[in-house]
């Protein structure tokens, strides 16, 4: 892949299971600079349902194009990951759309378990590519 030196991505990152989620956000940033873009700025936020407004912040800046989306969806004793993880994913897709940039869907889950979420913190890597990928192919 060509490096993109000048990319800068924001990273919107759930506080919910924390310790995964930080992990797989430092596994991000390396990525990032391994790609020779960076990650310029993250907002946490309290889970994956509230990610939405932070991606639109970050994507209304002129100084960011793309953004990163990091967390993990563990599975409880209802369906709530599933309608966590639906609505997201839909948000983050549509914002995406509405501004022209790209965002990486690095969210794990639904239906996994503390365990099977610890096996995909390398997955966050993923996200980072797709964005670099996304807007070096569309030239944005």
């Amino acid at each position: 892949m060509v490096k993109d030196e000048n990319m800068k991505i924001g990273a919107v990152v759930s506080e919910f299971n924390y310790d995964i989620t930080m992990m797989m956000l430092e596994r991000a940033k390396e990525h990032a600079q391994f790609l020779g873009a960076e990650i310029t700025h993250i907002v946490k936020v309290p889970g994956v349902f509230d990610m939405g407004l932070a991606v639109k912040k970050l994507l209304e800046r002129k100084d960011v194009d793309g953004v990163v989306t990091i967390g993990a969806v563990i599975e409880g004793e209802t369906e709530h990951d599933d309608i966590v993880i639906q609505n997201a994913a839909r948000k983050i897709a549509d914002l995406s759309i509405e501004y022209s940039k790209p965002v990486g869907l690095g969210i794990s889950g639904p239906g996994m378990t503390r365990l099977q979420a610890g096996a995909r913190i390398e997955r966050a890597k993923a996200a980072v590519e797709a964005v670099v990928k996304l807007h070096r192919r569309l030239r944005l």
